[in-house]
């Protein structure tokens, strides 16, 4: 029988249905052409991660400082709407590994001020691969968790990829496997108007996304290569190297001890046609910004100042945007660019904080 993984998250926190595989690091640089001419998918590669600098890791902090009680009140509120509406005990499912530090949250949440309980797995959704179906498969005929108490999350949606990844997964799982999984995802931040339940549309610097493994429970993104074979959970490098680095549990302990000073109650949350004009707000600039910079491919364009952080730290970036360069939530954008000698460009009309353009490497 499969085990889960355990990170540097305790047990109660967090259990990764991932395998440990062999590192085969690529360059950034490598990893972005090798992409972009299809000669392998973004998968089946991983780069190896160095600790941030001594001045990025200020920035982390600062902001987890300026946002930590913004956060445990939006995780409190998410918790609160699972609760409401799942009615029983809880199996979060976050997608490894952006949901990874929002789903330890959200347990956390759940256990303690809830009347429910709530265990917590991060398992693997890959674009264009679909969901890990041996980890759901774990879930529901090895661990026999109820199909209607597993809920999907993840940290924010940008352009709702991955939203529509998980409804495709979830819709032929359940045909193939004969259960009733339900495929909405919540989120805390919903810039693109995709997820089904989110706490709020605003393009802020949730901490989390400002750091890779090291607030992630050391654990790399998943990864689909010949190291996964049929029967195996998708896999993942553990960066057991950055240990002396890790504020995983750092960063979830300043969270969630404002948990004690913030309301557990359902506030008003984003609904359906509110989100329908976020989404085509999003999208339609989306749109422009192919049309103004030559983007011929949506998947080189990544906005939202989380996504726009992920290409920073990487990919190969050609290009940051911003509708504010004073905007403290994109300091830490405008310092990567810095060192690394990307332009930035300011576009005040913009609706989300900053949006980066991956480099046509092919």
């Amino acid at each position: 029988m499969k085990t889960p993984l355990i990170g540097s998250y305790p047990e109660h926190d967090c259990m990764f249905l991932l395998k440990k595989i062999k590192p085969e690091f690529h360059s950034i640089e490598d990893k972005e052409r090798l992409i972009q001419t299809g000669k392998l998918h973004y998968s089946q590669m991983v780069s190896q991660e160095n600790r941030p600098t001594p001045e990025y890791e200020k920035l982390f902090h600062d902001l987890t400082a300026k946002y930590k009680y913004k956060l445990a009140k939006e995780v409190l509120n998410l918790s609160c709407l699972i609760s409401e509406n799942i009615k029983q005990d809880v199996c979060i499912v976050s997608l490894v590994r952006a949901g990874t530090p929002i789903g330890v949250l959200v347990n956390k949440g759940i256990n303690n001020y809830s009347q429910y309980n709530s265990t917590h797995y991060s398992i693997s959704i890959v674009r264009d691969k679909g969901i890990d179906v041996n980890a759901l498969d774990y879930l529901i005929f090895d661990l026999k968790t109820p199909p209607q108490s597993i809920v999907f999350i993840d940290g924010w949606t940008a352009k709702g990829v991955i939203t529509k990844e998980l409804k495709k997964a979830i819709a032929e799982y359940n045909i193939s496997r004969k259960v009733n999984i339900g495929n909405s995802l919540y989120v805390v931040s919903d810039i693109g108007g995709t997820a089904d339940y989110s706490v709020t549309f605003e393009d802020y610097a949730i901490p989390s996304a400002l750091m890779n493994s090291t607030v992630s429970g050391l654990i790399s993104r998943s990864v689909i290569n010949d190291q996964i074979k049929k029967d195996d959970f998708h896999g993942c490098i553990s960066y057991e190297h950055l240990a002396q680095y890790d504020y995983s549990n750092k960063f979830i302990s300043e969270v969630s001890n404002c948990f004690k000073e913030t309301d557990y109650k359902l506030s008003a949350v984003p609904d359906e046609q509110h989100r329908e004009t976020r989404n085509q707000l999003t999208q339609s600039y989306i749109g422009l910004l192919m049309n103004k910079f030559n983007v011929t491919d949506i998947n080189r364009i990544k906005p939202g100042i989380a996504e726009a952080t992920r290409v920073m730290l990487r990919r190969v970036p050609d290009l940051l945007i911003v509708n504010d360069a004073n905007n403290p939530n994109t300091t830490h954008l405008i310092t990567i660019a810095n060192e690394k000698s990307i332009e930035v460009c300011v576009l005040p009309d913009m609706p989300f904080g900053a949006c980066a353009l991956i480099k046509d490497v092919g």
